[in-house]
């Protein structure tokens, strides 16, 4: 890896916290400070054509990469399942070597590696989400819900990585739907206090899509130095 590059591993405490759009802030914001950073998406289900993974494809526009989809996103489902899941109903087993050689090609820069929902989501017969994390040894920015359940589901995850002895870069609030949750207003404080862990956000729900990406960005920056961002 380059002395000035960046790299994380974006997870979530569950599926739809908002993970795919923390990783296009941060490549964005990456981009922004001349990176020249890559997405890496090893593994995505539920995509409505296996030749265009929305995820995939979400992250490579925010990095403004012109790598092949395949590069990005070696192993691709239809089915909005787990992707061992998705795989083992198919008779397959996605190859964990095309995992490792994809992996290869960008480990050397700046990169926002995404998972697939949680820690213990399965990628094929023998691995979950946070086998790849220990492999890549990469810090962790893990993506929760804002709201009442958060504090259990980031304990949880937390205490998962730490017995991995997997360094955790930060936490990201996001409010994924409209209106308030009494929770909202301690769950910052009382994770940061308790965990020791930096806490960014909560990003507030926007409906409009730009003014979302940015509300991301903005709480996000923290990670970038700012150094970097005014190169």
């Amino acid at each position: 890896m380059a002395p000035d590059s960046l790299q994380f591993f974006v997870t979530g405490t569950d599926t739809g916290v908002g993970k795919t759009q923390v990783s296009c802030a941060l490549l964005s914001l990456l981009k922004d400070a001349g990176h020249a950073p890559q997405g890496f998406k090893p593994y995505e289900s539920g995509c409505a054509s296996l030749k265009a993974p929305s995820d995939a494809l979400a992250m490579r526009e925010a990095a403004g990469s012109t790598l092949p989809v395949e590069a990005i996103c070696p192993h691709r489902f239809k089915a909005p399942l787990a992707p061992g899941i998705a795989a083992s109903r198919l008779g397959t087993e996605p190859d964990f070597r095309v995992t490792l050689a994809a992996w290869k090609q960008l480990k050397g820069g700046s990169v926002v590696v995404e998972g697939a929902g949680g820690l213990f989501v399965p990628v094929d017969s023998k691995r979950d989400v946070v086998d790849l994390i220990q492999t890549f040894r990469l810090p962790v920015v893990l993506v929760a819900r804002a709201g009442l359940g958060t504090l259990n589901h980031v304990a949880l995850s937390l205490e998962a990585l730490a017995a991995r002895k997997v360094s955790v870069r930060a936490v990201v609030l996001s409010r994924g739907v409209p209106g308030r949750d009494l929770a909202e207003r301690d769950n910052r404080r009382y994770l940061e206090a308790r965990h020791g862990v930096e806490v960014l956000g909560p990003v507030p729900y926007v409906e409009d899509a730009r003014k979302r990406r940015m509300a991301f960005r903005r709480a996000l920056a923290p990670l970038v130095p700012e150094r970097a961002r005014a190169r």
